[in-house]
């Protein structure tokens, strides 16, 4: 079977898009050693008649696949649908890591860290600063696509600023399981989204490293509502079958000292103040350590690794709102 071509862009002219069309590119972000490009993949998709840019990122840790198959999955079923506005997808932002199947980029520097980057610093923030400023910048709306890091599992939760009416009906409208008020001032891509007027969330949907059906079926949900609210599509919402719990903030807890850690409690359990929540052994198999919860709170992810040394992740609380 033959390779399918695709054009290289250097910059991303939406004028150039022919209304009613799907297109895709590679978008040149920047040089290797050899001189030659690098480039990242760019879906677009806009309809005849104008309406809003909604752009939709994975990948931007390198190692976070499940929101791939999503945009993949997406686009696919757009490709003969009427829209209004465009919609943007990008289905893997951190090319160099994806490549080496890590989370970090290459300079072991977390791209949701430096954004929007700085167009003269060092090579993390030179790579962060093209893709924020000749992609991004063009979104009115961004929904960011990520899973948990190595070692640990998440619940299907959204990351959004509930202050603001819009990016919260954004989020209530993923039929997520939990969702996290989390104003956005981080060097984050949803945060520095958010600082330029571009309406953000952060979908975290699920796992690092593999593809779980469940999940990707579920946050397309999510992204259909999305666009019919935004009146990019016609069509009906998909309400949950229940509410997602709302937090207003999350913490993580932290090992006290090394040694294998066991941590029962599942994915969105609630526990209560003092309920044990994990247990350390020593490498002969002696307790050294019980954890147990310094508040009240819903499990959001936790760790799955038995190897954990000093600070050490153990378990992400999300503190329920009343």
């Amino acid at each position: 079977m033959r390779k399918q071509s695709y054009p290289h862009i250097q910059s991303l002219d939406l004028g150039n898009i022919a209304p009613g069309s799907q297109q895709r590119f590679w978008f040149d972000i920047v040089e290797n050693a050899f001189g030659e490009p690098m480039s990242i993949p760019i879906m677009i998709k806009r309809g005849k008649e104008d309406g809003p840019i909604v752009g939709i990122t994975a990948a931007v840790h390198g190692n976070e696949l499940n929101g791939i198959p999503v945009i993949h999955r997406l686009f696919r079923e757009l490709e003969n649908t009427p829209i209004k506005g465009t919609v943007i997808g990008l289905p893997v932002v951190n090319a160099p890591s994806f490549f080496q199947k890590q989370r970090r980029f290459i300079d072991n520097v977390d791209l949701n860290h430096v954004m929007p980057g700085v167009e003269d610093g060092n090579v993390s923030q030179a790579y962060s600063y093209r893709f924020f400023e000749e992609i991004v910048k063009q979104f009115d709306y961004l929904l960011d696509l990520h899973t948990a890091s190595t070692g640990r599992i998440n619940s299907y939760y959204i990351r959004a600023d509930m202050d603001d009416k819009v990016t919260r009906d954004l989020a209530l409208l993923q039929n997520a399981q939990i969702i996290v008020h989390n104003p956005p001032s981080d060097g984050t891509v949803r945060g520095a989204a958010s600082l330029h007027g571009i309406r953000a969330i952060t979908l975290e949907v699920g796992n690092p490293s593999l593809f779980q059906k469940g999940m990707i079926r579920t946050s397309m949900t999510g992204l259909y509502n999305a666009l019919i609210y935004l009146n990019i599509l016609e069509d009906d919402i998909e309400e949950p079958d229940t509410d997602p719990v709302i937090c207003d903030s999350s913490f993580w807890m932290y090992t006290e000292t090394g040694g294998l850690l066991t941590v029962p409690p599942g994915l969105t359990k609630v526990v209560q103040k003092g309920e044990l929540i994990a247990t350390q052994t020593n490498i002969f198999g002696e307790k050294i350590k019980d954890y147990h919860a310094p508040e009240a709170g819903i499990v959001i992810g936790k760790s799955t690794s038995p190897v954990n040394q000093t600070g050490g992740r153990i378990l992400h609380l999300g503190r329920i709102r009343s």
